[in-house]
Protein backbone atom coordinates (compact mmCIF):
# COMPACT_ATOMS: atom_id res chain seq x y z
CA UNK A 1 0.00 0.00 0.00
CA UNK A 2 1.32 3.32 -0.52
CA UNK A 3 1.22 5.76 2.33
CA UNK A 4 -2.03 8.00 0.69
CA UNK A 5 -4.76 5.97 -0.23
CA UNK A 6 -8.41 6.65 -1.57
CA UNK A 7 -10.80 4.16 -0.40
CA UNK A 8 -14.53 3.87 -1.36
CA UNK A 9 -17.24 4.57 1.74
CA UNK A 10 -20.29 3.18 -0.21
CA UNK A 11 -20.71 -0.13 1.07
CA UNK A 12 -20.59 0.54 4.49
CA UNK A 13 -23.18 3.84 4.33
CA UNK A 14 -22.29 7.72 5.37
CA UNK A 15 -19.90 9.76 6.46
CA UNK A 16 -19.83 10.80 10.13
CA UNK A 17 -19.52 14.63 8.70
CA UNK A 18 -19.22 16.09 4.89
CA UNK A 19 -16.99 14.70 2.77
CA UNK A 20 -14.37 17.02 1.99
CA UNK A 21 -15.27 20.26 4.54
CA UNK A 22 -12.32 20.87 6.74
CA UNK A 23 -14.31 20.49 9.75
CA UNK A 24 -15.91 16.84 9.69
CA UNK A 25 -15.58 14.50 12.04
CA UNK A 26 -12.73 11.67 11.77
CA UNK A 27 -13.83 9.17 13.83
CA UNK A 28 -10.57 6.68 14.70
CA UNK A 29 -10.59 3.15 15.98
CA UNK A 30 -7.77 3.73 18.09
CA UNK A 31 -5.63 0.74 19.55
CA UNK A 32 -5.67 1.76 22.34
CA UNK A 33 -7.25 5.00 22.91
CA UNK A 34 -7.06 5.02 26.99
CA UNK A 35 -3.32 5.10 27.33
CA UNK A 36 -1.59 8.07 28.34
CA UNK A 37 0.20 8.58 24.48
CA UNK A 38 -2.66 8.23 23.53
CA UNK A 39 -4.55 10.88 24.96
CA UNK A 40 -2.32 13.74 24.55
CA UNK A 41 -2.33 13.27 21.40
CA UNK A 42 -6.12 15.18 21.18
CA UNK A 43 -6.19 18.39 21.27
CA UNK A 44 -6.21 20.46 24.49
CA UNK A 45 -9.32 22.52 23.85
CA UNK A 46 -11.82 20.14 24.70
CA UNK A 47 -14.63 21.70 22.08
CA UNK A 48 -11.81 20.52 19.15
CA UNK A 49 -13.48 17.23 18.62
CA UNK A 50 -12.53 16.90 14.73
CA UNK A 51 -11.03 13.27 15.57
CA UNK A 52 -13.02 11.05 17.81
CA UNK A 53 -10.96 8.45 18.89
CA UNK A 54 -13.67 5.26 19.78
CA UNK A 55 -12.95 3.85 23.68
CA UNK A 56 -11.99 0.42 23.72
CA UNK A 57 -14.02 -2.36 23.90
CA UNK A 58 -14.16 -3.65 27.33
CA UNK A 59 -12.34 -7.36 26.60
CA UNK A 60 -14.54 -9.10 27.98
CA UNK A 61 -17.94 -7.91 26.39
CA UNK A 62 -16.34 -6.07 23.16
CA UNK A 63 -19.77 -4.30 22.65
CA UNK A 64 -19.19 -2.44 25.46
CA UNK A 65 -16.38 0.45 26.50
CA UNK A 66 -13.83 -0.35 28.64
CA UNK A 67 -13.57 2.19 32.16
CA UNK A 68 -10.02 1.16 32.87
CA UNK A 69 -8.81 -2.10 31.48
CA UNK A 70 -8.13 -2.24 27.44
CA UNK A 71 -5.84 -5.14 27.21
CA UNK A 72 -6.10 -7.73 24.97
CA UNK A 73 -7.34 -4.83 22.78
CA UNK A 74 -10.73 -6.70 20.94
CA UNK A 75 -10.19 -4.44 18.03
CA UNK A 76 -7.76 -6.37 17.32
CA UNK A 77 -10.10 -9.44 16.75
CA UNK A 78 -11.10 -9.46 12.62
CA UNK A 79 -14.85 -9.73 13.88
CA UNK A 80 -14.65 -6.94 15.10
CA UNK A 81 -13.56 -4.91 12.78
CA UNK A 82 -15.87 -6.60 9.86
CA UNK A 83 -18.87 -5.99 12.24
CA UNK A 84 -18.17 -2.38 13.06
CA UNK A 85 -18.83 0.19 10.94
CA UNK A 86 -18.66 2.77 12.87
CA UNK A 87 -14.77 4.16 12.07
CA UNK A 88 -13.25 6.16 9.20
CA UNK A 89 -9.36 5.18 10.14
CA UNK A 90 -8.08 1.97 12.09
CA UNK A 91 -4.69 3.77 14.10
CA UNK A 92 -2.62 0.98 15.58
CA UNK A 93 -0.73 1.96 18.82
CA UNK A 94 0.40 -0.95 21.20
CA UNK A 95 -0.72 -4.29 22.65
CA UNK A 96 -0.24 -6.80 19.64
CA UNK A 97 2.60 -8.66 21.86
CA UNK A 98 0.59 -12.16 21.88
CA UNK A 99 -0.52 -11.92 18.01
CA UNK A 100 0.78 -14.33 15.56
CA UNK A 101 2.05 -12.67 12.80
CA UNK A 102 -0.90 -14.62 10.71
CA UNK A 103 -3.20 -12.79 13.31
CA UNK A 104 -1.83 -9.57 12.41
CA UNK A 105 -2.39 -10.57 8.68
CA UNK A 106 -5.52 -11.31 9.33
CA UNK A 107 -6.35 -7.80 11.02
CA UNK A 108 -5.23 -5.97 8.38
CA UNK A 109 -6.96 -8.47 5.99
CA UNK A 110 -9.91 -7.62 7.88
CA UNK A 111 -9.30 -3.48 7.22
CA UNK A 112 -8.42 -4.11 3.40
CA UNK A 113 -11.92 -5.64 3.03
CA UNK A 114 -13.52 -3.11 4.67
CA UNK A 115 -11.51 -0.09 2.80
CA UNK A 116 -10.44 1.40 6.06
CA UNK A 117 -6.82 3.21 6.29
CA UNK A 118 -4.65 1.46 8.75
CA UNK A 119 -2.09 3.85 10.36
CA UNK A 120 0.36 1.89 12.49
CA UNK A 121 3.09 3.97 15.02
CA UNK A 122 6.16 2.42 15.32
CA UNK A 123 6.83 2.88 18.90
CA UNK A 124 9.31 -0.31 19.37
CA UNK A 125 11.59 -1.08 16.18
CA UNK A 126 12.83 -3.76 19.53
CA UNK A 127 10.26 -5.03 21.52
CA UNK A 128 11.53 -4.11 25.45
CA UNK A 129 9.31 -7.09 26.59
CA UNK A 130 10.87 -9.80 24.42
CA UNK A 131 14.46 -11.49 24.76
CA UNK A 132 14.54 -12.53 21.44
CA UNK A 133 13.54 -10.14 18.89
CA UNK A 134 12.33 -12.98 16.55
CA UNK A 135 8.56 -12.77 17.38
CA UNK A 136 8.54 -8.93 17.35
CA UNK A 137 10.26 -8.50 13.88
CA UNK A 138 8.09 -11.01 12.26
CA UNK A 139 5.36 -8.89 13.70
CA UNK A 140 6.86 -5.45 11.93
CA UNK A 141 7.89 -7.63 8.97
CA UNK A 142 3.11 -7.64 8.72
CA UNK A 143 2.34 -4.40 9.57
CA UNK A 144 5.15 -1.83 8.11
CA UNK A 145 4.46 -3.29 4.64
CA UNK A 146 0.25 -3.42 5.57
CA UNK A 147 0.09 0.40 6.67
CA UNK A 148 -1.22 2.79 4.36
CA UNK A 149 0.70 5.73 6.90
CA UNK A 150 3.27 5.13 9.09
CA UNK A 151 4.54 7.48 12.03
CA UNK A 152 7.24 7.22 14.31
CA UNK A 153 8.91 9.14 17.37
CA UNK A 154 12.66 9.86 16.03
CA UNK A 155 14.62 10.37 13.32
CA UNK A 156 16.69 7.55 13.53
CA UNK A 157 13.83 5.17 13.66
CA UNK A 158 12.41 6.57 10.29
CA UNK A 159 15.38 5.83 8.87
CA UNK A 160 15.88 2.21 10.25
CA UNK A 161 11.89 1.90 8.94
CA UNK A 162 13.51 3.27 5.54
CA UNK A 163 16.56 0.98 5.81
CA UNK A 164 14.82 -2.12 6.47
CA UNK A 165 10.99 -1.96 4.47
CA UNK A 166 11.79 0.73 2.16
CA UNK A 167 8.28 2.47 3.28
CA UNK A 168 8.58 6.19 5.06
CA UNK A 169 7.49 7.00 8.17
CA UNK A 170 6.48 10.81 9.33
CA UNK A 171 8.32 11.81 12.27
CA UNK A 172 6.35 12.97 15.15
CA UNK A 173 7.45 13.18 18.69
CA UNK A 174 6.34 11.95 21.93
CA UNK A 175 3.97 14.25 23.83
CA UNK A 176 3.80 15.19 27.43
CA UNK A 177 3.52 12.09 29.86
CA UNK A 178 2.72 14.63 32.80
CA UNK A 179 -0.68 16.25 33.01
CA UNK A 180 -0.20 19.72 33.06
CA UNK A 181 -1.49 20.83 36.57
CA UNK A 182 1.11 18.27 38.00
CA UNK A 183 3.94 19.50 35.56
CA UNK A 184 3.24 22.83 36.42
CA UNK A 185 3.15 22.69 40.42
CA UNK A 186 5.93 20.08 40.46
CA UNK A 187 8.26 22.60 37.97
CA UNK A 188 7.58 25.57 40.43
CA UNK A 189 8.17 23.02 43.68
CA UNK A 190 11.31 22.50 42.30
CA UNK A 191 12.64 25.61 41.30
CA UNK A 192 11.59 27.26 44.58
CA UNK A 193 13.42 24.73 46.53
CA UNK A 194 16.60 25.04 44.42
CA UNK A 195 16.37 28.93 44.96
CA UNK A 196 15.72 28.34 48.55
CA UNK A 197 19.10 26.01 48.67
CA UNK A 198 21.23 27.79 46.41
CA UNK A 199 23.98 28.54 49.10
CA UNK A 200 23.65 25.00 50.30
CA UNK A 201 25.57 22.12 49.85
CA UNK A 202 23.83 19.28 49.03
CA UNK A 203 23.86 15.59 47.69
CA UNK A 204 23.51 14.91 43.94
CA UNK A 205 20.29 12.20 43.74
CA UNK A 206 20.53 9.57 40.90
CA UNK A 207 18.04 6.81 40.46
CA UNK A 208 17.63 3.35 39.21
CA UNK A 209 14.30 1.50 39.26
CA UNK A 210 14.28 -1.54 38.29
CA UNK A 211 10.26 -2.27 37.86
CA UNK A 212 9.29 -5.83 37.12
CA UNK A 213 12.84 -6.34 35.40
CA UNK A 214 11.35 -6.35 31.30
CA UNK A 215 13.59 -8.33 29.45
CA UNK A 216 15.35 -5.36 28.11
CA UNK A 217 16.34 -4.20 31.67
CA UNK A 218 20.03 -5.79 32.13
CA UNK A 219 20.63 -4.09 36.01
CA UNK A 220 23.61 -6.13 37.33
CA UNK A 221 26.07 -4.36 35.28
CA UNK A 222 24.83 -0.77 35.80
CA UNK A 223 24.15 -1.18 39.30
CA UNK A 224 27.48 -2.35 40.04
CA UNK A 225 29.50 0.43 37.82
CA UNK A 226 27.13 2.69 39.95
CA UNK A 227 27.74 1.38 43.32
CA UNK A 228 31.54 1.79 42.73
CA UNK A 229 30.86 5.16 41.28
CA UNK A 230 29.00 6.15 44.43
CA UNK A 231 31.97 4.53 46.17
CA UNK A 232 34.81 7.07 45.12
CA UNK A 233 32.78 10.13 44.74
CA UNK A 234 31.36 11.48 48.14
CA UNK A 235 28.25 13.74 47.57
CA UNK A 236 26.73 11.65 44.97
CA UNK A 237 23.62 9.42 45.94
CA UNK A 238 22.75 5.87 44.25
CA UNK A 239 18.70 5.43 45.13
CA UNK A 240 17.68 2.05 43.93
CA UNK A 241 13.88 1.17 43.81
CA UNK A 242 12.15 -2.40 43.08
CA UNK A 243 9.00 -3.87 43.35
CA UNK A 244 8.22 -6.60 45.91
CA UNK A 245 7.28 -8.99 43.03
CA UNK A 246 11.14 -8.37 41.90
CA UNK A 247 12.92 -8.56 45.32
CA UNK A 248 10.93 -10.03 48.09
CA UNK A 249 11.55 -13.79 48.22
CA UNK A 250 7.56 -14.47 47.88
CA UNK A 251 7.98 -12.50 45.17
CA UNK A 252 6.39 -13.85 41.39
CA UNK A 253 9.59 -12.63 39.84
CA UNK A 254 11.96 -12.94 42.50
CA UNK A 255 15.61 -12.41 41.35
CA UNK A 256 17.63 -14.21 44.18
CA UNK A 257 20.85 -12.48 43.16
CA UNK A 258 19.76 -8.76 42.24
CA UNK A 259 18.31 -8.93 45.86
CA UNK A 260 21.41 -10.16 47.51
CA UNK A 261 23.27 -7.38 45.53
CA UNK A 262 21.26 -4.28 46.58
CA UNK A 263 20.18 -5.66 50.15
CA UNK A 264 24.32 -6.29 50.64
CA UNK A 265 24.94 -2.78 48.76
CA UNK A 266 22.20 -1.23 51.15
CA UNK A 267 23.39 -2.90 54.67
CA UNK A 268 26.82 -1.27 53.75
CA UNK A 269 25.18 2.32 52.80
CA UNK A 270 26.43 1.94 49.48
CA UNK A 271 22.71 2.41 48.60
CA UNK A 272 19.55 4.06 49.58
CA UNK A 273 17.71 0.74 48.80
CA UNK A 274 13.32 1.51 48.43
CA UNK A 275 11.29 -1.91 47.98
CA UNK A 276 7.65 -1.31 46.98
CA UNK A 277 4.79 -1.89 45.09
CA UNK A 278 3.75 -0.13 42.38
CA UNK A 279 3.36 3.31 42.00
CA UNK A 280 0.36 5.35 41.70
CA UNK A 281 0.72 8.02 39.12
CA UNK A 282 1.73 10.50 41.70
CA UNK A 283 3.75 8.60 43.18
CA UNK A 284 6.11 8.45 40.56
CA UNK A 285 6.14 12.15 39.50
CA UNK A 286 6.85 12.43 42.95
CA UNK A 287 10.06 9.90 42.62
CA UNK A 288 11.21 11.27 39.59
CA UNK A 289 10.88 14.83 40.76
CA UNK A 290 13.17 13.81 44.14
CA UNK A 291 16.10 12.40 41.39
CA UNK A 292 18.85 14.86 40.08
CA UNK A 293 18.70 12.27 37.18
CA UNK A 294 17.91 8.94 36.08
CA UNK A 295 19.37 6.40 34.97
CA UNK A 296 17.99 3.78 32.36
CA UNK A 297 19.52 0.74 32.75
CA UNK A 298 17.98 -0.74 28.96
CA UNK A 299 20.36 -3.12 26.92
CA UNK A 300 18.02 -2.84 24.20
CA UNK A 301 14.57 -1.04 22.81
CA UNK A 302 13.53 2.20 20.76
CA UNK A 303 12.09 4.86 22.70
CA UNK A 304 11.04 5.52 26.27
CA UNK A 305 7.61 7.43 27.55
CA UNK A 306 9.72 7.20 31.11
CA UNK A 307 12.30 9.62 29.48
CA UNK A 308 9.76 12.24 28.12
CA UNK A 309 8.17 12.05 32.07
CA UNK A 310 11.51 12.67 33.20
CA UNK A 311 11.76 15.87 30.63
CA UNK A 312 8.30 17.25 31.90
CA UNK A 313 9.70 17.35 35.86
CA UNK A 314 13.07 18.56 35.42
CA UNK A 315 15.24 15.51 36.25
CA UNK A 316 17.93 15.01 33.25
CA UNK A 317 18.09 11.43 31.96
CA UNK A 318 21.12 8.71 31.46
CA UNK A 319 20.18 6.92 28.83
CA UNK A 320 22.14 3.78 27.04
CA UNK A 321 23.26 4.26 23.25
CA UNK A 322 20.97 1.80 21.78
CA UNK A 323 17.75 2.48 20.43
CA UNK A 324 17.19 6.05 19.64
CA UNK A 325 16.44 7.32 23.53
CA UNK A 326 19.60 10.18 22.88
CA UNK A 327 17.15 11.03 19.77
CA UNK A 328 13.98 12.12 21.89
CA UNK A 329 15.53 14.73 23.68
CA UNK A 330 18.34 16.42 25.95
CA UNK A 331 20.06 12.85 27.53
CA UNK A 332 23.74 12.30 28.62
CA UNK A 333 24.24 8.74 27.00
CA UNK A 334 26.49 5.46 28.13
CA UNK A 335 27.51 2.70 26.44
CA UNK A 336 25.26 -0.49 26.63
CA UNK A 337 23.84 -2.91 24.50
CA UNK A 338 23.19 -7.07 24.01
CA UNK A 339 26.83 -6.46 23.80
CA UNK A 340 27.52 -5.55 27.29
CA UNK A 341 27.98 -2.56 29.42
CA UNK A 342 30.71 -0.05 28.83
CA UNK A 343 31.09 0.78 32.55
CA UNK A 344 33.60 3.58 32.09
CA UNK A 345 30.93 5.85 30.15
CA UNK A 346 27.95 4.89 32.88
CA UNK A 347 30.49 6.79 35.27
CA UNK A 348 31.29 9.38 33.02
CA UNK A 349 27.85 10.11 32.12
CA UNK A 350 27.06 10.66 35.77
CA UNK A 351 29.76 12.59 36.10
CA UNK A 352 28.88 14.70 33.10
CA UNK A 353 24.95 15.08 34.37
CA UNK A 354 26.14 15.95 37.77
CA UNK A 355 28.67 18.30 36.23
CA UNK A 356 25.89 19.82 34.32
CA UNK A 357 23.77 20.97 37.25
CA UNK A 358 20.05 20.72 37.62
CA UNK A 359 17.73 19.89 34.39
CA UNK A 360 15.57 22.23 32.63
CA UNK A 361 11.95 20.90 31.90
CA UNK A 362 10.37 21.50 29.04
CA UNK A 363 7.89 24.16 29.85
CA UNK A 364 4.19 23.43 30.05
CA UNK A 365 4.17 26.49 27.36
CA UNK A 366 6.15 24.35 25.67
CA UNK A 367 4.48 21.15 25.79
CA UNK A 368 1.26 22.50 25.27
CA UNK A 369 2.22 24.32 21.82
CA UNK A 370 4.25 20.59 21.25
CA UNK A 371 1.16 19.14 21.46
CA UNK A 372 -1.28 20.96 19.59
CA UNK A 373 0.99 20.45 16.88
CA UNK A 374 1.57 16.69 17.30
CA UNK A 375 -2.62 16.58 16.93
CA UNK A 376 -2.86 19.14 14.06
CA UNK A 377 -0.22 16.59 12.23
CA UNK A 378 -2.32 13.36 13.52
CA UNK A 379 -5.46 15.18 12.18
CA UNK A 380 -4.29 16.02 8.68
CA UNK A 381 -2.56 12.61 8.40
CA UNK A 382 -6.07 10.90 9.03
CA UNK A 383 -7.96 13.51 6.51
CA UNK A 384 -5.37 12.69 4.10
CA UNK A 385 -6.06 8.92 4.03
CA UNK A 386 -10.40 9.41 3.71
CA UNK A 387 -11.77 9.58 0.24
Amino acid sequence: MSTTVTRSRAADGAEPGTEGSDDRVVRVASVPASHVYVRHLAPIDPADRTVERLPDPDPDEPGRSAVSRWWPPAMLEPDWVDLNASFDVFHLQFGFDARSPEQLAALTGALERRERPFVYTVHDLRNPHHTDRAAHDAALDVLIPAADALITLTRGAADEIERRWNRTAEVIPHPHVVDFETMARIQAERAHSASARADSVRPFRIGVHLKSLRASVNPLPVLRALVDAVRDSPGLVLQVDGHNDVLHRDGRRYDAELADFVETAAARGLIDLRIHDYFSDEDLWRYLASLDASVLPYRFGTHSGWLEACRDLGTAVIAPDCGYYGQQGPAFIYGHSERGLDAESLIAAVAAARQAGPATPVSVAERMRQRTTIADRHRELYRSLLP
